[in-house]
């Protein structure tokens, strides 16, 4: 056989192997399960399934909304655009004066594996828009007329490092990076965020949970940074995780911190119950277990609390495939979530109504919460916002009612 000959033979090979995985990729595993049965205060949760080698993908394109299009509001409600024409917005921050502070943010550099590996990985990212450069900027967005639109953006700072973490408190402006908590003299009113930052912590960089949300104390002596896992079970071992996969305690007066809950994979949406002055979060779950499994979450967060990632998941679960030893307290001392918000729906934003929050009776009592939506499930969920009732006690409850879908 000459060389050209066999050449090709193994590039045909190569290209039928490809497109053979790619098939399994995209085929995946489907769920059994309705998404209201793995929802709410008592989740379905599977007791016979498959782990995945390699996970179910299915990632929804990227178009956007064309002129006069818009997401679809409950009953009652009215979506407008405040603000368009923005790279890559993220978190935001409203100001006591009414601006809005909003952070157009991506990862920080990814160093993934190469070869067919890579280019696949780096083909998803792309597909889900999560492939791009991070701007690396805070942009300030200010109506002056009052007619429900922004004017033109102002670039409030640049340079900072994948910022999403955004707080205010007594003329300081609190940014976290990837890698660290930043503090900044701000009045609302500037429209520049000059001068050198006063670094608080340094915090656990990159992973595959990049952002650092935070929030302040309602007496704003203490801020709370939600710092998600490097990967999905401590797959690189549970040094990689030192610092992660938590929520921390910041001390303003003290310049000191401390660990204030564990245990959580991916923590992100932060806000503060107002019947009950807790503190709750949106968690991501892990993957790989196939479309029901697990239930992404809305809890409570009590200091010392444990919810035993990556262990266990709804506080009694092991999960076979983590290698490491278990500590023993878990086994009676993880925490149990307060509210399944549906497998890989990927919740993020989260807002408790109340002052400045409400959108009519039907909305009084609960918390929005901001559903990012799933790369791993079929079908897909997520992609919308939604509100979680609760009860005169502060407990959630029912169903997730739809507020923005489409």
């Amino acid at each position: 056989m000459d060389t050209k000959r066999k050449n090709l033979l193994i590039v045909i090979a190569v290209l039928a192997a490809i497109g053979l995985f790619l098939f399994w990729l995209l085929r995946g595993d489907t769920a059994d399960q309705p998404m209201d049965k793995v929802t709410g205060t008592d989740p379905f949760l599977e007791e016979e399934f498959d782990t995945e080698t390699i996970p179910t993908v299915a990632i929804a394109e990227t178009i956007g909304w064309a002129k006069g299009q818009a997401p679809k509001a409950a009953p009652g409600l009215r979506v407008t655009r405040f603000a368009e024409g923005l790279d890559h917005p993220r978190t935001m921050l409203t100001l006591p004066n009414g601006d809005v502070i909003v952070a157009l943010t991506n990862s920080p550099p990814r160093t993934g594996p190469g070869g067919i590996t890579g280019l696949l990985m780096g083909y998803f990212l792309d597909k889900a828009g999560a492939g791009d450069p991070s701007p690396d900027r805070l942009v300030l967005l200010r109506d002056r007329d009052g007619d429900g639109r922004a004017e033109q953006p102002v670039i409030l700072r640049e340079g900072l490092h994948s910022p999403s973490g955004l707080a205010w408190a007594d003329g300081r402006l609190y940014v976290a990076d990837h890698d660290a908590l930043l503090s900044f003299p701000f009045k609302p009113g500037a429209t520049r965020l000059e001068g050198e930052p006063d670094k608080l912590m340094d915090l656990p960089a990159g992973g595959d949970h990049w952002m650092r949300n935070i929030i302040l104390s309602p007496d704003g002596k203490h801020i709370y940074i939600a710092v998600g896992s490097a990967t999905n079970i401590a797959d690189e071992g549970l040094e990689a995780e030192q610092g992660r996969a938590m929520i921390w305690e910041y001390d303003v007066k003290a310049r000191s911190r401390r660990p204030f809950a564990l245990g959580l994979r991916n923590p992100n949406g932060l806000a503060w119950n107002p019947l009950t002055q807790e503190l709750w979060t949106t968690v991501n779950e892990r993957d790989m277990l196939g479309s029901d499994l697990v239930p992404d979450y809305l809890t409570n967060v009590p200091v010392g609390a444990h919810y035993g990632w990556p262990w266990v998941y709804w506080r009694k679960i092991e999960d076979a495939r983590v290698k490491w030893a278990m500590p023993e307290f878990l086994t009676e001392y993880a925490r149990k979530p307060e509210y399944a918000l549906g497998p890989h729906v990927a919740a993020l934003g989260l807002v408790f109504a109340g002052e400045g929050h409400r959108l009519g009776g039907g909305f009084g009592n609960g918390a929005f919460v901001a559903r990012h939506g799933s790369w791993n499930r079929k079908p897909m969920s997520g992609y919308d916002v939604v509100f979680i009732r609760f009860d005169e006690r502060g407990n959630p409850k029912g169903l997730p009612v739809p507020v923005l879908t489409g």
